[in-house]
C-alpha cells in the first residue's frame, strides 16, 4: 500500500498575475484542516516564502523573479522540505545555474522551512503574459 504524503501547495502555473500568498491550496490534507503544520503557521510560512522569493532578482531585469512570473509551484511537505517549480525567461539565461541556487539560499531562510529543493522547468515556457501588473508597470509594458 503505497503511503500518502500530506503537503501544502501554493499553485502558480495559471498565467498571469502571481496568485496570491492567500491562495493555498491543501488538496491532500484532511477536510478539518490539521495536519503536520497548524493553519496558522502554515500561513506565516506561505507569506514568508513569497517575501524570500520577492528579494530575488534577474540581474538583467529590474523585477522580482515571483513578479515576473517565474515561479511557477511551491509545495511545502509535512517534514518541512518547501519544493520550488520555476522557470526563467529564456532557456539560454546567462544565470540558468546560478538563479536556482539563490532561490535555494533565500527560501531556507525562513522560519519552518528545513530545507528547500528547487527544480527548473522550462514546460510551459516562461512568456510575458505570466507577469503581474506590478512587474509590466516596472518594466513600462503596458
Amino acid at each position: 500500500m503505497t503511503e500518502q504524503i500530506n503537503r501544502d501547495v501554493i499553485d502558480l502555473s495559471a498565467p498571469a498575475e502571481p496568485v496570491p500568498a492567500s491562495a493555498i491550496t491543501t488538496e491532500s490534507r484532511p477536510a478539518d484542516g490539521t495536519g503536520a503544520i497548524p493553519a496558522d503557521e502554515l500561513a506565516r510560512i506561505t507569506d514568508a516564502v513569497v517575501e524570500a522569493l520577492k528579494s530575488v532578482y534577474d540581474p538583467e531585469i529590474p523585477v522580482d523573479i515571483y513578479e515576473l512570473g517565474l515561479i511557477y509551484k511551491v509545495d511545502l511537505e509535512d517534514d518541512r522540505t518547501l519544493k520550488v517549480q520555476m522557470s526563467l525567461t529564456a532557456p539560454g539565461c546567462p544565470v540558468a545555474g546560478e538563479m536556482p541556487g539563490w532561490v535555494q539560499e533565500a527560501v531556507e531562510k525562513v522560519d519552518g522551512v528545513d530545507r528547500a529543493l528547487v527544480n527548473l522547468t522550462f514546460e510551459p515556457p516562461w512568456t510575458p503574459d505570466r507577469m503581474s501588473d506590478e512587474a509590466r508597470l516596472a518594466l513600462n509594458m503596458f
